[in-house]
């Protein structure tokens, strides 16, 4: 009997070697390659849909089947415009992220870190979406009853139907069985709370997944998560590159096939990447990832990649006892106490796609003891914090170099955009000379290497978010027209001039001269 051919698989980008290295040449990763048996070309994935390996059909350079029919290629002008009718999710945050609404035929992928919340999100939004649609939750990390025990802590009380295949018959026949529908009742709490249309299937095989799915002919179907479903026919592991990238595969071209929408949840590594190969996210029409500090309430949905609508969009959650709950204002959530400042604060209108958020940041300037100063930056990027300090010592004469600087955001919103600088350059200052800035000012600009403040893009919408909160003054770059927007504009074109703006000057009191004539003395 001939030895199995093996191939070595780097587990970090998926790419394929004849024998092992200790360097992957494709991603520069170390002791990443995997031993795994090689494929033989007579596996189908799903034979009865015809998706599987299109090797599969072709033997010594005969056909196994029988000839495919050619395809037309076809214009523009000869393929028929069809609208596309979005489906509401329930949820705003979520239709804003992905577009305007679940498209009917896509495959969404949603990442996050382990508890971040991304079960109960899918659970609550197959609610919401059975009440007009057939939902197929499938679930490989939890039993049908932890589903439902969750389910109870959602609110949902009517029957949730959990199906349970009968795997010996499944082997013998192409269509699925369902054998036993269990429907766990509970005591009522919202009677109208969960559609009857809401089915869950505790499986990890794939081709038992895609039985269920062409019996049951849902709407949409719900993956949780991609890194437990296998396929049989592979030797390798579930969750290794070859298994992640055939099951994503497979369940890619039944949902274009049959027109389903995909729901897929992806683990991730603990660079905070996706795990798995990077075609993963390359197959997929939208990518999702979900954040949020595991101190705060507070989580949000930030588009990575979508085919049908704008990408860097977020959604802000928050998460209660029952569940995940839409945040109205986020700019309210990312603002402290504006009834009483602090020294060292600035205000800043930060954009995540299309959508403005108001954002409070904290700086702490302080005499350093050791022999190179420490900068430390929360929610901000840290070269650009870097970059910003040698600005202030060069141009505005501040001895950062002997100071220890800390700028954190309120909340712990990422704001990376280069449209904070100034907020960060004013919040610095204000910390070093201890005083406030002018109450009622957002600053909005990016700082350059000469200290000048240069314009940044959607400053219209960020001036009216900012004016829609009650803000009388913002500080703009010089050189732009704005509209009558109920907000004075103060535009500058250096940083010293924005600190001229933004920190008014500070009278000096009898026990202010009294203090330094003591000193004096």
């Amino acid at each position: 009997m001939a030895k199995p051919k093996t191939i070595f698989i780097c587990g970090k980008c998926g790419a394929e070697f004849s024998q092992w290295f200790g360097k992957c040449s494709n991603c520069d990763t170390y002791d990443s390659l995997v031993e795994q048996n090689a494929t033989p070309f007579g596996v189908d994935i799903l034979t009865r849909g015809g998706v599987g390996n299109w090797h599969a059909t072709q033997t010594n350079g005969k056909s196994t089947t029988k000839p495919a029919k050619p395809r037309a290629s076809l214009t523009f002008e000869q393929i028929s415009d069809r609208q596309i009718a979005r489906w509401e999710s329930g949820y705003r945050e979520l239709d804003r992220v992905l577009g305007g609404g679940v498209v009917p035929g896509s495959m969404v992928l949603i990442g996050g870190d382990p508890g971040i919340g991304k079960s109960t999100l899918l659970l609550q939004v197959s609610n919401q979406l059975a009440q007009k649609y057939r939902i197929l939750y499938v679930t490989g990390e939890e039993s049908g009853q932890q589903v439902k025990l969750r389910a109870s802590r959602l609110g949902m009380s009517k029957p949730i139907n959990i199906v349970v295949t009968d795997k010996t018959e499944s082997k013998e026949t192409d269509a699925a069985e369902t054998t036993d529908i269990q429907n766990i009742t509970e005591e009522s709490i919202n009677p109208l709370s969960i559609g009857a249309d809401l089915y869950v299937l505790p499986e990890t095989d794939l081709e038992e997944i895609l039985r269920e799915i062409d019996s049951l002919k849902p709407n949409l179907v719900v993956i949780d998560s991609i890194q437990t479903v296998f396929f049989p026919a592979l030797t390798s592991a579930p969750g290794s590159v070859a298994q992640v990238r055939e099951c994503t595969a497979a369940l890619m071209k039944v949902a274009k096939h049959e027109d389903i929408t995909m729901l897929i949840v992806g683990h991730v590594t603990k660079e905070g990447t996706i795990a798995g190969p990077r075609v993963l996210e390359h197959l997929v029409d939208t990518v999702l990832y979900f954040e949020g500090d595991r101190f705060a309430s507070h989580r949000l949905l930030r588009t990575v990649k979508n085919r049908f609508g704008a990408t860097h969009e977020i959604g802000i959650f928050e998460m209660v006892s029952q569940g995940l709950r839409e945040v109205d204002n986020p700019s309210e959530l990312f603002l402290g106490n504006r009834d009483d400042p602090a020294p060292g604060t600035a205000i800043v209108v930060a954009c995540e796609g299309t959508r403005p958020i108001v954002v409070e940041l904290q700086a702490l300037v302080s005499p350093t003891s050791y022999p190179s100063p420490r900068r430390a930056g929360t929610g901000i990027d840290y070269n650009r914090l870097v970059q910003i300090l040698a600005v202030l010592e060069k141009g505005v004469g501040i001895p950062m170099s002997k100071l220890d600087s800390y700028v954190a955001s309120a909340g712990g919103l990422n704001v990376e955009e280069p449209a904070v600088d100034l907020g960060i350059a004013i919040a610095i200052v204000a910390s070093f000379r201890d005083r406030i800035v002018h109450p009622g000012t957002v600053l909005i600009g990016e700082v350059g290497l000469g200290g000048q403040v240069r314009s940044v893009s959607q400053m219209e919408l960020r001036l009216k978010e900012a004016a829609k909160l009650g803000f009388k003054r913002a500080i703009v770059p010089k050189g732009q027209k704005f509209p009558d927007l109920n907000i004075e504009i103060v535009q500058v074109s250096k940083v010293i001039d924005a600190i001229i703006a933004a920190i008014p000057h500070q009278e000096l009191t009898e026990e202010d001269l009294d203090a330094d004539e003591e000193e004096e003395n």
